[in-house]
């Protein structure tokens, strides 16, 4: 089989190497769709603060299963699945209170550990969940994302429904986050960005604001939106200090912000404003079993527009092209699928 191999910023390998055998608690999954996101992109430019090289990339994928260890008994051949890409130690204080997704030791798939770029992927069985059959690959690969928009709307305890949402960054976790407050019973959801482009594709999946922060002033459109008492929940999903200062100024007091985007670069907070209108700012990482349940629920039941976040696809030796092509059209992309050999 063929595996794809980052050796350096910007530049990918491949390599054949055998098919793996599972040992008794494993699966083989036959890799069929691999879903490229805004850290596979900042491991491609060398950004990613907790990667290094050579890595082997993919987290956000589904399959189907191809080969079944004797102790993996609750699946059989040809199931659609997807995987937490998690490794966890299990012993630090995190593990041992449930909250696994941020493991002292944590290692994630694709970034600290190998991850599924490859045709044949071995994983403990563990860590595999089945999806309905009439789930397409396409949407399965989607369900990775997904579940970090289920988690991250569940960090500030805030009930959603009859909740005034405001998301800041319109890219696919942005998206799939307002749609999935929409999906909770969200009042009313706004979601802002720079790119016409990316908030169309919002507005064309049941968003009810989409707002262009370069052609108008966030504030008066807040107000227009929710009236003077502004948003309910703040969710930054940008990763730019823009933008995190822009969810900082349109707070209203007492108002949760969660930090959901991938950092590449430090930012700055003013902590003095924090303070005296008692904000906070929550961070969230990944998700844990129960959002990847509600997340293929969500997909399994059209709840989510899976399908309109796709914007590419790329076969699989042509990885490296996918990459240039995001590079060359910028915010004229959602979502670039690889599709692997049949």
């Amino acid at each position: 089989m063929m595996e794809a191999i980052m050796m350096s910023p910007g530049k990918i390998s491949f390599r054949e190497v055998k098919v793996p055998k599972p040992s008794d608690n494993e699966i083989i999954i036959k890799i069929k769709r691999i879903g490229i996101c805004g850290s596979d992109i900042h491991v491609y430019h060398g950004k990613h603060p907790y990667t290094h090289y050579p890595v082997i990339q993919g987290h956000e994928f589904s399959g189907e299963i191809s080969e079944i260890g004797s102790g993996a008994n609750k699946f059989k051949m040809g199931d659609k699945v997807v995987m937490q890409p998690q490794v966890v130690c299990g012993k630090c204080y995190p593990c041992r209170t449930g909250n696994y997704n941020i493991c002292d030791n944590l290692k994630v798939m694709g970034f600290q550990t190998e991850g599924c770029a490859r045709e044949y992927f071995k994983v403990d069985m563990a860590k595999v969940l089945k999806i309905p059959s009439s789930m397409s690959f396409d949407e399965g690969a989607l369900v990775e994302p997904e579940a970090v928009a289920c988690h991250c709307l569940g960090r500030s305890g805030l009930k959603i429904e009859g909740k005034n949402i405001l998301i800041l960054g319109a890219g696919p976790i942005g998206n799939l986050v307002a749609q999935t407050a929409k999906a909770r019973g969200a009042g009313k959801v706004m979601i802002t960005d720079i790119s016409d482009f990316r908030l169309q594709k919002a507005l064309e999946c049941g968003i009810d604001f989409a707002v262009n922060t370069s052609k108008s002033i966030l504030a008066e459109e807040i107000n227009k939106a929710f009236g003077a008492d502004k948003a309910d929940l703040i969710l930054e999903c940008a990763g730019v200090q823009e933008v995190l200062s822009q969810a900082v100024a349109n707070a209203r007091k007492g108002t949760d912000i969660i930090a959901v985007a991938v950092y590449p670069e430090e930012v700055k907070v003013n902590l003095g404003f924090i303070q005296d209108r008692e904000l906070r700012i929550i961070g969230t990482l990944m998700y844990q079993t129960n959002d990847y349940l509600d997340a293929i629920d969500l997909i399994s039941k059209k709840k989510i527009f899976a399908d309109k976040l796709i914007t590419d696809y790329y076969s699989f030796g042509d990885y490296d092209k996918a990459y240039q092509y995001i590079d060359k059209v910028k915010d004229k992309v959602m979502k670039v699928m690889i599709r692997m050999p049949e």
